[in-house]
């Protein structure tokens, strides 16, 4: 490898000029397969004078490690590097991470672990050797090396959880943690930047080496005392002077407020995961009770008192506290509601934390202030997801708040009259002295606990109402948007509340419609999502019906000016409550949901060809993404209210088109449900192919051979309507059915499929068969091809084994003697009817006892020349099968009719959480006396957790080799499927064709009958009788159909 020409080609890659750039980028893949590469490489990482050409190698490096350490699928192209380039590479990286500078040392930190991942400890046990050296040394470059290698290792075993991995990692955090652990030590009582981030790493160490479980030797008081010690140190220690930077976000950067974050997160970790009895479940109950019990007295209460002293400090504004410590805090204070051995503590503080942290944490910052006003935008996505905000301490206050009300039920009256104290002091001072931020603050809390409020039994129901009229309403008329705002919000978290006053229903419709109109964005959003629950209430439903249309314009509006997802979903449920009022503005209001939806798709396809893969740009991909799915999802729910016009839905699927295609162009799949779900419901609901949906055909068929076939089944009920309603296009358009064909031929054939997806070509088969019947001859041998040859194949799963077989039972439905002809020629003949029969009790849905009973029917009807002669001595047993499927027909159907009403009634069969939370529990004011105080409250996730544990262990004593390896894999019934089966009177068929073979070909009718049994031949007498009653039937109804018709007019 020319070592100087790749110094200068990776120096033309920092060119300005992008011709420059491309042409060096092209020299360096073609570098990347000569000998010697990595090496070079590595040598431009250690010891080049330019520092910049040092960084760009060391990013390509890591690519080129991440890309081909080991084969990989993601690159199957890119050959792995040499073995002898690895141990070169291995033997030279912490050398060279030793002495590099910080900038080059983040990326081969990360290379170290990608090399750790594949080859420790087997291909790399020099590894811990040197981490070993350079922790003893004494040199504090090597001891900070040392410390990053023996990160980047527990790092790598963090997720790892199989025992020969754990007991490789006790090695390691025995042999290294008590070297660690003085040196952290000593540098939590020095104050420089360089100090802090070694301390950081070291925490950070504990943390990996913990995060799954908690050694034994870990749990002993020698090493649980000493670590524990030194976290509570980095959380009491006063923040170095230079780790206050002017600006709040470098100042969160900093490594001492790194380091200190992780000593919370450690001690939380260690009490929340191991150390609180109440939260321990199954195994790890028996494993951590000892250490639980202990550490919930000795060191839990330590830990409560060290963080109340920085809440002192940061009250009384002593100290500075960063948002992730200060919601760390919260955290862990949170966890000390339940045990009774922490809640004694932290009770006594109860009122100041309420009134003095978490109340100001849930007022209105500067920050938001300026938000509200500045980015009303971001405002919103600030306050409507705020649980995405995992370390915003607002988030770990309404946590806070939550698990007192519900665990500690009297602290729910402290918190109301703390609220009523607010409220009251704002609604009796003077206009000019009224303090806006925290009458939102208090409306805001209240709005936090409505579920708690509203509970069942909740002896405070009853005033909410009062409680609203007095301080709710006032504010839809505040001179502060942020409070209209507010107002809105907290109508909407009270929405289950049953309003006694009709008048205050009426009032709040129409503060909601002002709100509409409201100058502030954050206002109208609010008014928006808070009218969507309201649709409960008669008034509101019946007056919105008189202006949907105007409202939908407006929520239309929003979603143009920012993009929340909510809003879709209020949209979305609209649209189908306002069906018939909605129905004259189809056309013009699916243009502005087609017109928003470009919009948004613009945004995502312009930020993607940017190519940032940081992390705020996924964010705001991720965000885009969910608000188009959400109109989308409004699209889809307005097509199908428009069943009955057609002609609407012919003009909406000119409108659709470019929205279809910009999806399907640009592989937006994360979209590709809901558009198939579109297309789904324009042809399904149409019942027919429009010219449009013929071009948008194509398009999808062009999509899926662009690997998008791994989305055969988001595309199969649409492909489904394609050959049900346009099988007269398919015969007249062969290249139509052509790539039909090649759909289900490439789903057999494509390896990145498995069973389920082939499940998806069977179906899709099946809807050709059964309704090209007579027109797709030339492929009928195919057909019967693919069935066979997978059923020849291994085939464990059995509802793809059934519709496997029922590809091939089509196919014998289609044209019975063609089939036999080819099974017959290939030697499958009497192989598929011994799978057919062996299986005909797993042909357990009504579709599936039809088919084959079609079959039978078309197979006994055909003369005895075109029978093959291998399977004329079993042709008899045709009867017995039949006989079979139509005893337990009729069970079928039953089931198949409760499935249906079991769907019709599945969503009046959920209750609302409200009304699930506080059944039977009474004793609100009660809690103390008989000192329920004092005792544990349960912890619902740990009783989740035991239940599956005990779950788990109740099935490992089964010997499942007992049972068929796939008894639990029955076919489901579908209600919803519709095929030409359904007009097939099977009773009537069967008895039809039996007398006519009796007729024409007694001898056939002779040879069929003569085996039976008396209770079969009794089976096929009640199928006689069962035919001959619904033939009367249908005659009855024919009879009186036009009667009926002229007593109607």
């Amino acid at each position: 490898m020319d070592a100087g020409a790749l110094r200068e080609c990776i120096g033309s890659t920092l060119s300005a000029n992008a011709d420059i750039r491309r042409q060096a980028e092209l020299q360096l893949r073609a570098a990347e397969v000569q000998k010697g590469f990595v090496a070079a490489l590595t040598d431009i990482v250690s010891s080049d004078p330019d520092v910049n050409l040092r960084h760009s190698a060391v990013i390509y490096l890591k690519n080129k490690v991440t890309r081909s350490w080991e084969s990989n699928e993601e690159w199957p192209k890119i050959p792995p590097i040499p073995d002898d380039e690895k141990a070169i590479l291995r033997e030279r990286l912490v050398p060279t991470l030793a002495s590099a500078p910080p900038n080059i040392r983040q990326q081969l930190l990360q290379l170290i672990g990608k090399v750790l991942h594949y080859d420790f400890p087997e291909r790399w046990p020099s590894y811990m050797d040197i981490t070993m050296q350079l922790l003893n040394s004494n040199d504090i470059g090597s001891v900070f090396a040392g410390v990053q290698c023996l990160l980047s290792l527990t790092r790598v075993y963090r997720f790892k959880r199989d025992s020969d991995k754990r007991e490789e990692l006790d090695r390691v955090i025995q042999a290294t943690f008590p070297i660690i652990l003085p040196i952290g030590n000593r540098l939590v009582e020095e104050t420089s930047t360089e100090a802090g981030d070694m301390l950081k790493m070291i925490i950070k160490t504990y943390k990996h080496a913990v995060f799954f479980e908690l050694a034994a030797h870990l749990r002993e008081e020698s090493s649980i005392v000493p670590w524990a010690t030194l976290f509570i140190k980095v959380v009491q220690k006063e923040p170095p002077v230079e780790s206050m930077a002017e600006d709040l976000e470098d100042r969160e950067a900093h490594p001492w407020w790194k380091a200190k974050k992780w000593a919370y997160s450690n001690l939380n970790r260690i009490f929340v995961r191991y150390g609180n009895p109440t939260g321990l479940s199954g195994s790890s109950s028996e494993t951590y009770d000892a250490f639980a019990k202990g550490f919930i007295e000795n060191f839990a209460p330590e830990i409560l008192k060290a963080y109340l002293q920085q809440v002192e400090l940061s009250v009384s504004k002593q100290r500075w506290l960063s948002k992730i410590c200060l919601s760390n805090i919260i955290a862990f204070l949170d966890e000390c509601i339940k045990p009774s051995a922490t809640w004694k503590h932290l009770s006594p503080h109860v009122d100041t934390l309420i009134s003095h942290v978490l109340f100001p944490l849930l007022c209105q910052s500067d920050e938001d202030m300026e938000m509200f006003h500045e980015e009303p935008a971001e405002y919103l996505h600030r306050k409507i997801n705020f649980y995405e905000e995992i370390s915003a301490p607002d988030v770990a206050a309404t946590n806070f708040l939550l698990t007192l009300t519900k665990s500690r039920k009297k602290q729910t009256f402290t918190i109301l009259n703390f609220i009523n104290g607010v409220v009251n002091r704002y609604e009796t001072a003077p206009d000019q002295e009224k303090n806006h931020r925290e009458k939102e603050g208090a409306l805001r809390m209240i709005g936090t606990l409505a579920s708690v409020i509203l509970g069942k039994k909740s002896p405070i129901a009853d005033q909410v109402e009062y409680f609203f009229v007095r301080h709710v309403f006032p504010e839809f008329r505040s001179t502060q948007g942020f409070l209209r705002a507010r107002a809105c919000d907290v109508l909407e978290k009270f929405a289950e509340l049953d309003f006694k006053d009709e008048n205050n229903v009426v009032l709040i419709y129409q503060n909601i419609l002002q709100c509409l109109n409201d100058p502030e964005l954050p206002v109208r959003v609010e008014a928006a999502l808070a009218l969507q629950p309201l649709i409960r209430h008669d008034y509101i439903r019946t007056s919105m019906q008189q202006n949907i249309a105007d409202i939908m314009q407006r929520l239309l509006k929003l979603a143009n000016e920012v993009d929340v997802d909510a809003l879709a979903t209020v949209m979305e449920e609209f649209v189908e409550v306002f069906a018939t009022e909605l129905t004259p503005f189809a056309v013009e209001l699916t243009e502005q949901l087609r017109d928003t939806y470009l919009r948004i798709i613009g945004d995502v396809i312009e930020k993607a060809q940017q190519g940032n893969n940081d992390e705020d740009s996924e964010n705001y991909l991720d965000d885009k993404s969910i608000t188009a799915l959400g109109v989308l999802q409004t699209i889809g729910t307005l097509i199908l209210t428009l069943e009955s016009t057609p002609n609407v839905l012919l003009h909406l699927e000119q409108i659709l088109i470019p929205v279809i295609t910009i999806t399907l162009e640009h592989k937006l799949t994360d979209l590709y449900n809901e558009v198939f779900e579109i297309i789904d419901s324009c042809t399904f609901s149409a019942k027919a192919i429009s010219p449009t949906m013929w071009q948008i055909f194509k398009l999808i068929h062009r999509s899926f051979k662009d690997n998008a076939e791994i989305f055969i089944e988001e595309m199969l009920p649409a492909l489904d309507n394609y050959v049900s309603y346009g099988h007269e296009m398919l015969r007249q358009q062969p290249e139509y059915m052509e790539a039909i064909f090649d759909i289900i031929q490439t789903i057999f054939t494509n390896d990145r499929l498995g069973a389920m997806d082939r499940i998806c070509g069977c179906k899709l088969a099946e809807t050709v068969l059964l309704n090209m019947r007579g027109h797709v001859d030339r492929y009928l041998n195919h057909f019967i091809e693919i069935g066979m040859q997978c059923l020849l194949a291994k085939c464990d799963i059995k509802s793809y084994r059934v519709h496997v077989m029922e590809m091939v039972i089509n196919c014998i439905y289609y044209n019975p003697a063609a089939t036999l002809q080819v099974l017959e020629s290939q030697g499958w003949t009497n192989k598929f009817f011994s799978l057919w029969f062996s299986n005909i009790e797993n042909f357990n849905r009504v579709h599936d006892k039809k088919l084959s009973i079609v079959a039978i029917v078309a197979l006994i009807q055909l003369p005895p020349e075109q029978v093959p002669p291998s399977i004329q001595p079993g042709w008899p047993k045709l009867m017995s099968g039949i006989v079979s499927l139509f005893q337990t027909l009729p069970l079928a159907m039953k089931n198949r009719e409760e499935i249906s009403k079991e769907s019709l009634s599945y969503e009046d069969s959920y209750a609302s959480d409200s009304d699930n939370e506080w059944d039977g529990d009474a004793a609100w004011d009660k809690e103390g006396e008989d000192g329920l105080d004092e005792v544990d409250v349960p912890d619902e996730s740990a009783a989740y957790m035991e239940f599956l544990n005990s779950e788990a262990q109740a099935r490992s004593g089964i010997d499942f080799s007992s049972f068929d390896d796939d008894d639990d894999d029955m076919l489901e019934e579908e209600t919803l499927l519709e095929t030409p089966l359904d007009l097939v009177e099977p009773y009537q068929l069967f008895r039809g064709a039996l007398l006519g073979i009796q007729q024409t070909q007694p001898h056939v009718y002779e040879a069929l009958t003569k085996d039976l049994s008396p209770d079969e031949k009794n089976m096929i007498t009640s199928v006689f009788h069962e035919a001959e009653a619904k033939e009367q039937e249908a005659a009855r109804t024919a009879a009186l159909g036009p009667a009926t018709m002229s007593n109607g007019a």
